[in-house]
């Protein structure tokens, strides 16, 4: 298995509330929600950098397809980290998530590991963190 993602796949409680998070709130380039014609089948793309894909598939659709059960949502099993070039950017980012409707759960703030980072959850509780680290560029 050769080390790459290709596509994200998260579960949502509700794929409309959640298209518009974050194709309208935060700017990431949809063209809507398709598969409506299948059962159990609908889900919303978003085209990210170098081939990476996001996709929002409602929960109970991704524990069916994934033939497991349903289980209570966490949003401490993973965060999705977004790296930016400095703490402008950074606190520009988190004013536009919590404008689109993001929970704030850490506030952007120098880090103990020399960088500047903070914490939102999108509308379904998932983990976004948005950073900037010197030791790392940003593309």
């Amino acid at each position: 298995m050769k080390p790459k993602i290709n596509i994200i796949t998260l579960g949502v409680d509700d794929l409309e509330r959640s298209l518009t998070f974050y194709r309208d709130g935060l700017g990431f380039p949809s063209k809507g929600i398709i598969g409506k014609e299948f059962e159990h089948g609908a889900v919303a793309l978003f085209e990210l950098q170098a081939g990476i894909m996001l996709s929002l598939f409602e929960r109970d659709n991704l524990a069916l397809d994934a033939n497991i059960p349903p289980t209570p949502p966490s949003p401490t099993e993973f965060s999705i980290g977004h790296l930016l070039g400095g703490k402008t950017e950074v606190d520009a980012v988190m004013a536009r998530a919590a404008k689109a409707g993001a929970k704030i759960v850490k506030p952007a703030q120098d880090a103990f590991w020399g960088g500047y980072s903070g914490y939102f959850q999108d509308p379904d509780g998932h983990l976004w963190e948005i950073l900037w680290n010197p030791a790392v560029p940003a593309d």
